[in-house]
């Protein structure tokens, strides 16, 4: 009896894993839902408003680095100290996931490149997603994901990609064991996606972007098989949780 109760009283210290996030309202959305019923808890730093990042990963568990307005080759101090700090968990080889931005920072700190599509085409609204032979090894994939985005990136040939799209060839890679990058938004929740199509109609003129009736039409006939892979994507990255 002393046993169970002390095993039911003993605090529990859950994984950490580090968030970074680059607004003041933004959210981790569904990645930030789900990591938290996996049975981590979040570490949230947003570097564009003075928050650090750590000089080591020892006390975290994996990093996620989100999206966010700005460009990964913007001159502002905390864009090039976020890409460089990504040698941080690419040399404790601790999991690390970039959506967007983040991932095009990965991309640039292995040696790709990151720009704005040749003929204009921009990533806004709902497109097909098609895996690779790689990707196809791992897991299933959606065949539609949700875009934001008017850059892409280049990899270099240390990374292996998993899956390609029309406009942007480039969608998600693997680089070692344990970084990975994706372009589209898996981590939205309905709330979030309502509120990037009001603040952001004003994109919805350029060139491939859809309008903001798709946007909301296309989630309810997508966003399923897109959470439920979500999922599986988190759980390759960082499995479970070892509680202390």
């Amino acid at each position: 009896m002393f046993q169970t109760d002390w095993m039911e009283n003993r605090q529990v210290k859950r994984p950490k894993i580090l968030t970074v996030l680059h607004q003041e309202r933004s959210s981790p959305g569904r990645v930030g839902q789900l990591l938290l019923q996996s049975g981590f808890d979040l570490d949230i730093r947003r570097p564009p408003l003075g928050d650090d990042l750590p000089e080591t990963l020892e006390g975290h568990a994996g990093a996620v680095i989100f999206g966010g307005p700005m460009s990964a080759n913007d001159p502002d101090e905390f864009v090039a100290r976020e890409t460089d700090w990504l040698s941080v968990p690419l040399a404790e080889n601790k999991p690390f996931l970039g959506i967007c931005l983040g991932a095009q920072m990965l991309a640039k700190h292995i040696g790709g490149s990151v720009g704005p599509h040749p003929e204009g085409l921009v990533e806004i609204g709902w497109y097909e997603l098609e895996a690779t032979e790689a990707g196809k090894s791992l897991m299933d994939w959606p065949s539609m994901v949700y875009h934001f985005h008017r850059e892409g990136f280049d990899l270099p040939s240390s990374a292996t990609l998993l899956a390609t799209a029309k406009a942007y060839h480039n969608q998600a890679f693997r680089y070692g064991e344990n970084a990975w990058g994706v372009q589209f938004h898996a981590e939205l929740t309905r709330a979030m996606m309502q509120r990037w199509v009001v603040r952001g109609s004003e994109r919805f003129t350029m060139n491939n972007a859809q309008q903001g009736r798709e946007h909301l039409e296309g989630r309810l006939v997508y966003d399923a098989m897109l959470k439920a892979w979500l999922q599986r994507f988190l759980e390759t990255i960082f499995g479970a949780p070892v509680l202390a």
